[in-house]
């Protein structure tokens, strides 16, 4: 039998058969990936909110062009969207890697989720919204500096209005 044929029945999100888990462990370690709330996105959260910044987390956009997003920090009045991506799930230059497993399934997921990524920041980028896009591994200090950058950044540009 074929690791296609040995697919799970139920199917995925994308109408694509989960892969069967390699062992109890994998699986349980792929239950335990959060959607929002991983390190990198807390230890962020948490040095911009001794900085004073203030901000929605995980909220829904509702775009004009009809395209729903869910970025992981939101500055609503200033428009900036903040995503903290993890290497695995939205394949970091740096770090991303081929899956060797299933790879029939994780790979076209994976293609999906940077496909995702692209229009969600196209879509904000046409409703005005600046849009940064930090990876896990990156230094905080950098990421924190990048993000004031963009929250002072569209201070002065609705300041100048």
């Amino acid at each position: 039998m074929s690791e296609k044929d040995s697919a799970q029945a139920s199917p995925g999100a994308a109408g694509l058969p989960y892969p069967r888990a390699m062992d109890e462990g994998r699986s349980r370690n792929m239950r335990a990936n959060r959607r929002a709330g991983t390190k990198p996105e807390v230890q962020l959260r948490s040095q911009l909110h001794r900085l004073g910044y203030r901000y929605r987390k995980d909220h829904r956009l509702d775009l004009p062009t009809g395209v729903r997003v869910r970025p992981d920090i939101v500055f609503t009045r200033r428009k900036v969207a903040i995503f903290v991506d993890g290497c695995f799930w939205h394949v970091c230059p740096q770090h991303g890697r081929e899956p060797t497993r299933n790879e029939w399934y994780w790979s076209r997921k994976l293609r999906r989720n940077v496909e995702r990524d692209r229009l969600a920041d196209q879509a904000l980028a046409d409703a005005g919204w600046q849009v940064v896009r930090i990876w896990e591994h990156e230094d905080l200090r950098s990421a924190v500096s990048r993000v004031r950058a963009a929250v002072e950044h569209a201070f002065d540009d609705a300041a100048s209005v």
